[in-house]
């Protein structure tokens, strides 16, 4: 059988959630399929993380503006190789393919009212595109993948597919695990141990606003505040906001990293005595599982799909109360037995995910459709 997979974006030095997922699965699938054909679709990238091995070839293929590069250039080499299936991993899939088409639907919150927040132009023109795409390419999907059980309740509810829709959680890389020197690596962008840890975007939906709010709040209560480091994001998105809510007093207790290599990540992880991901919505999470892994307590949101990733005993707030935030964040502090507990929890719950599980449940989808 031969397979295509399309995987646009993983060639990109500054890689985000979805680039992932696709990274991991295909390199998951070439450990466990030895028999099938497979052709991996990218855009030209500076970081070149997937080369081509016996029965897996990486062809590039080279256009200036995703949306024709998704559909017309794609379609163009997919008429090309004649695969059996089809499988594109990032929400949206041309709207005409000539092959078996499986979609990864990760999420349907572009389908929802657009958030307000300083979104990039980016970002707007993605909202935009994913928008007028997934609701005409689903029909013509054969199988579509979603990430998490209630993201699948969300997509039946808008579009009813049946048994055409099936769930497939993500998992996490091994690398993010308890390392001994962590702070050889995380002292490259703090120099400080034990901070809180967020992971910025300048998608509203991660709710940077909630989280410098409830960090001012933390740090008028608590006995030792501890530093916050956010990554991803620049100094002036961060004044911008702490200026709008009158805490810019807060700007030296913050420390910006930019973007962080995924290879430094879990030792960031590791030196952190919590992480924030008090996200608005999200189809998954995958960062929860990565601290959890590197023996972090996380407080995470009591919405969308972060129980189900998290789990029962997880500390899950309400995103949109800034306070909720900073109290668990004072009881983490205050409660030596309840941040044991956050660990050893974490430590135990990831367990049940890995990406060797994701790919070999991707892989009966393939077979299935071939039989």
């Amino acid at each position: 059988m031969k397979i295509l997979i399309e995987a646009q974006r993983i060639f990109r030095r500054q890689k985000h959630g979805m680039d992932f997922v696709a990274l991991e699965l295909i390199r998951q699938l070439q450990q466990l399929d030895h028999d099938n054909e497979y052709y991996i679709l990218v855009a030209p990238g500076e970081d070149r993380c997937l080369i081509s091995a016996e029965r897996f070839q990486v062809l590039e293929i080279k256009c200036p503006f995703y949306p024709f590069w998704e559909q017309i250039a794609l379609p163009q080499a997919i008429r090309k190789i004649k695969p059996d299936i089809v499988h594109c991993t990032g929400n949206t899939a041309p709207l005409h393919c000539s092959c078996p088409l499986v979609l990864t639907l990760h999420d349907i919150i572009f389908m929802g009212k657009k958030p307000r927040g300083n979104s990039s132009r980016y970002q707007n023109f993605g909202w935009y595109y994913r928008r007028f795409i997934v609701p005409r390419v689903l029909p013509k999907c054969r199988k579509i993948i979603t990430v998490s059980q209630t993201e699948s309740d969300n997509i039946q509810k808008r579009f009813p597919l049946g048994a055409k829709l099936t769930v497939i959680h993500n998992g996490y890389s091994p690398r993010y695990r308890i390392l001994k020197d962590a702070y050889a690596v995380s002292r490259k962008y703090c120099a400080e141990k034990a901070y809180l840890l967020f992971l910025g975007n300048t998608d509203p939906r991660k709710n940077v606003t909630g989280v410098l709010k409830a960090y001012a709040l933390y740090r008028r209560q608590s006995g030792h505040p501890k530093p916050l480091v956010i990554t991803g994001l620049n100094e002036k998105y961060i004044h911008f906001i702490l200026e709008k809510e009158n805490i810019v007093s807060l700007k030296p207790c913050i420390h910006l990293t930019g973007y962080i290599p995924g290879e430094d990540l879990p030792a960031l992880y590791n030196e952190a005595f919590a992480f924030l991901f008090p996200s608005l919505s999200e189809g998954f999470g995958i960062p929860i599982l990565e601290a959890m892994a590197c023996g972090t307590p996380v407080i995470t949101s009591n919405l969308s799909a972060m129980p189900e990733v998290a789990g029962e005993e997880a500390l899950l707030v309400n995103p949109a109360r800034p306070e909720d935030i900073a109290q668990t964040l004072l009881q983490l502090e205050r409660d030596s037995d309840l941040y044991q507990k956050q660990v050893n929890y974490g430590l135990q719950h990831v367990r049940q995910f890995s990406w060797q599980a994701s790919a070999r449940q991707v892989l009966n989808v393939y077979q299935n459709l071939n039989s």
